[in-house]
């Protein structure tokens, strides 16, 4: 016969969503300095294929 499961605890369910949020947080950090690097120029994990103005012309 089924029998009930026991709750949990306020405490786990605060624990496990504070470990949700901080991914989601160190992603927002990565991807914020990711793209600072990126506009400022000192960037060495991306690669961009610059286009010459004199070939356009």
């Amino acid at each position: 016969m089924p029998v009930p499961k026991k709750r949990t605890s306020t405490l786990k369910n605060h624990i496990r969503k504070n470990i949700w949020k901080r991914g989601g947080y160190c992603a927002t950090l990565k991807s914020f300095s990711v793209s600072k690097s990126r506009s400022i120029g000192n960037s060495k994990s991306f690669f961009v294929k610059q286009i010459n103005k004199k070939t356009l012309e």
